[in-house]
């Protein structure tokens, strides 16, 4: 287990203002995380911000009302994630909902088309698109849009990647981290820069007179998507974000989400009436995110799209076996990166920027190694694989960073020292991808660990767990659980509750090969708490008196619901 500090966050200011039915606890979580009263709490939908202040939306909307009006053909052209599927789900229902007759999508092969909007995909376009709407994916596509434009279409791109030092001559952009794009919010997901244009373009239309004789589409009911693929995306849970969460998780507590979205809950056997944020990140997303990563992403956006019950319950089903494939080649391929670590075959002690590279590994799921290798080494990483078969001499990478490296600028810096020696490259301050030559492997390995050597100090390569402090005696409960629960949503860069306590181990069993089941004695006042910690069990007991992080969860087994710990880190007392 990687060496972490345990620091308690500070609290950002003072809070004021709440009623006594707000737990002091929570109040304290909040004014952690910047939450200093109970109006930043609630989560309105009124209180959105306007789609307005997004530069180039107005002349986007004004493009797809021209569209829609003269009932062109416009192709939705999404990503193989769930942000980019949930985004092309949104796309055509809600042009449809606002009049356009003649929608479609297309979702680019990973090992066919490459990432985004590629010369390829628009090579495979069918005769008849005149506008492609790009979600999630296109302010990197150069290439692509200028083929689109000489095949006579318009383009409208959507998206919320960091922008390169060339834009794509697009006939509009909307992507809220343009330089001197004035929206507050850099943190939109693709899916929710989408939501937004279909906002402005219904406020557009209704300015038109469009709806005089027949009803305004209600486009709350594209809530929960939206939610999906905002948490799945790992985009951070500022404000804006968490209201678009909250109010898509509160459509499917209510059963009133899509059939695509409700039927991969029950398959992934939580609870539709106590959904969280979390569902999402770790059930539901996965199993969408599979299809793109071994498989076809049409099979997610079906999902996505039908209304059929018996439909959507068997696209979840094919999902959830691509998924349980994915997870099976994921373990194989983490162990793999384990044993090469652990050899030194690829990392040594001085290594900062870590690069891995494997040639039976998996393009699809080399994202998932980098994150596990990420969080084992608190370095980033960059975990390669062979593209296809169809260009042997390429190598795709997928790179994970930690907290004070940004990876695409990164990856800027070593294109700008080394120009040739990537070939393309795109993604955030977290996460990217990029693609190069088999024989430039090495070079690029020694490049990126130059940067991230110069960029990274000793404070920052130490693993740093941040808590919310002890729990107080006594409020172990299944009702602290609950609220704790649904207080949030909690997700990136709006974390979910962590405490740090002293506690006695009272017992402990194994759960498989990797797992923990422990009893833990609380010794101020003797109660045992049941606890759970996952892929902990090395071959040695836990601490008989520890020091642990643990989220204070809600264990339902057989309808019968109980508090547990889970367990994040533990260290001799």
């Amino acid at each position: 287990m990687t060496r972490q500090l345990l620091r308690r966050r500070p609290l950002l200011g003072e809070p004021a203002g709440w009623s006594d039915a707000v737990h002091p606890v929570l109040q304290r979580i909040y004014a952690a995380r910047g939450v200093l009263s109970p109006e930043q709490a609630e989560h309105r939908l009124n209180r959105l911000l306007s789609p307005q202040h997004l530069n180039g939306m107005q002349q986007a909307v004004s493009l797809l009302a021209e569209a829609i009006r003269d009932d062109m053909s416009i192709v939705i052209a999404g990503d193989y994630d769930c942000d980019g599927a949930t985004g092309a789900a949104v796309a055509v229902r809600g042009l449809r909902m606002l009049g356009a007759l003649r929608v479609d999508y297309v979702v680019p092969n990973r090992f066919v088309h490459g990432y985004g909007l590629t010369p390829e995909l628009v090579a495979a376009l069918p005769a008849h698109a005149q506008w492609i709407v790009t979600v999630d994916n296109g302010i990197a596509s150069v290439a692509g849009v200028a083929a689109a434009r000489a095949r006579g279409m318009r383009v409208i791109v959507t998206d919320h990647h960091l922008p390169g030092d060339q834009l794509p001559q697009a006939d509009a952009i909307v992507n809220p981290n343009l330089h001197g794009d004035g929206f507050p919010s850099k943190a939109l997901a693709g899916v929710g820069v989408m939501f937004y244009v279909l906002l402005a373009l219904r406020a557009h239309l209704r300015e038109q007179g469009w709806f005089a004789e027949k009803p305004e589409p209600d486009l709350s009911v594209l809530l929960d998507l939206v939610a999906l693929g905002t948490v799945a995306d790992l985009v951070p849970l500022d404000y804006n974000n968490r209201v678009l969460v909250e109010a898509g998780m509160k459509r499917l507590r209510s059963g009133r989400g899509c059939a695509g979205i409700l039927a991969l809950i029950e398959a992934s056997q939580r609870s539709i009436a106590s959904l969280c944020a979390s569902d999402f990140a770790y059930a539901v997303g996965p199993r969408l995110n599979a299809a793109g990563r071994l498989e076809d992403m049409r099979l997610g956006v079906e999902c996505l799209l039908t209304d059929d019950a018996r439909q959507a319950r068997h696209y979840a089903e094919l999902l959830g076996s691509i998924n349980q494939e994915r997870r099976d080649l994921q373990a194989s391929m983490v162990a793999e990166a384990e044993g090469m670590v652990a050899s030194a075959a690829n990392v040594d002690a001085q290594t900062v920027g870590v690069t891995l590279f494997e040639p039976s590994w998996h393009a699809g799921v080399v994202g998932l190694v980098a994150s596990k290798l990420k969080e084992r080494l608190h370095r980033p990483v960059i975990a390669f694989a062979p593209a296809g078969e169809d260009d042997p001499d390429q190598l795709r990478g997928s790179a994970r960073s930690i907290a004070g490296f940004h990876i695409r600028d990164a990856l800027a810096v070593v294109d700008a020292r080394h120009p040739g020696l990537i070939e393309r490259f795109g993604g955030h301050a977290m996460a990217a991808g990029l693609s190069l030559r088999t024989h430039h492997y090495a070079r690029f390995a020694e490049a990126f660990d130059a940067v991230a050597r110069e960029w990274l100090s000793e404070e920052q390569l130490q693993a740093v767990l941040y808590t919310d402090g002890d729990m107080p005696a006594g409020l172990f409960t299944l009702e602290m659980a609950r609220m704790l629960r649904f207080a949030g949503p909690w997700g990136q860069a709006f974390p979910e509750p962590v405490f740090e306590n002293r506690f006695e181990c009272f017992s402990w069993r194994t759960m498989g090969e990797r797992h923990l089941r422990l009893s833990l004695r609380d010794p101020r006042d003797d109660t045992l708490h049941d606890a759970v910690m996952f892929n902990a069990y090395d071959g040695k007991p836990p601490p008989s008196v520890m020091r642990a992080a643990f989220e204070l969860t809600i264990n339902d087994w057989q309808g019968r619901e109980s508090p547990r710990l889970l367990l994040r880190y533990m260290e001799p007392a």
